[in-house]
């Protein structure tokens, strides 16, 4: 099947949708990773929209990539609650340790570093979110126990 024919079937899948552009664009980011600039055309085509009004939706939400992630994705709460406990130090060490600056993918793929401000895990800060999954009180060394553990996963 080609890009555009797996484009279209999750186009087709929420095309009944009330505001159908964004689970769209999750299912299209749920099947490549990412959100390509080159689907954006067809995403407006068939939804009688703009480019621009595609394009303003996927660069608003950083949920939303327009490239693809790192093996392990590690999205650190920079939220005051967390700040307070210390996720700036844990963002130092991150940047410093997986050689990549917040908002980036390694040249090695490796690591993407996000940051978020709330993951809901106030009370159990500093937080982060590694590949999906949420975790609390973390300190370098048990962040980067986190990230090796995915990495020997993937």
């Amino acid at each position: 099947m080609s890009v555009v024919e797996r484009v279209l079937a999750v186009i087709e899948a929420h095309r009944g949708d009330r505001g159908a552009l964004l689970p769209i664009l999750h299912g299209i980011q749920a099947e490549f990773g990412y959100v390509d600039q080159s689907v954006i055309p067809l995403v407006a085509k068939e939804l009688n929209l703009s480019r621009a009004d595609v394009h303003g939706v996927v660069t608003f939400y950083s949920d939303f990539r327009s490239e693809p992630a790192g093996r392990v994705t590690v999205q650190l709460c920079r939220a005051e609650a967390c700040q307070s406990v210390g996720s700036e130090r844990l963002v130092a060490h991150a940047e410093a340790a997986y050689g990549v600056q917040v908002g980036q993918t390694g040249a090695d793929a490796a690591v993407t570093l996000d940051q978020v401000f709330c993951l809901g895990n106030c009370a159990l800060g500093p937080a982060a979110r590694v590949n999906g999954r949420l975790h609390g009180r973390l300190d370098p060394a048990r962040l980067d126990g986190l990230v090796d553990a995915e990495m020997e996963l993937r």
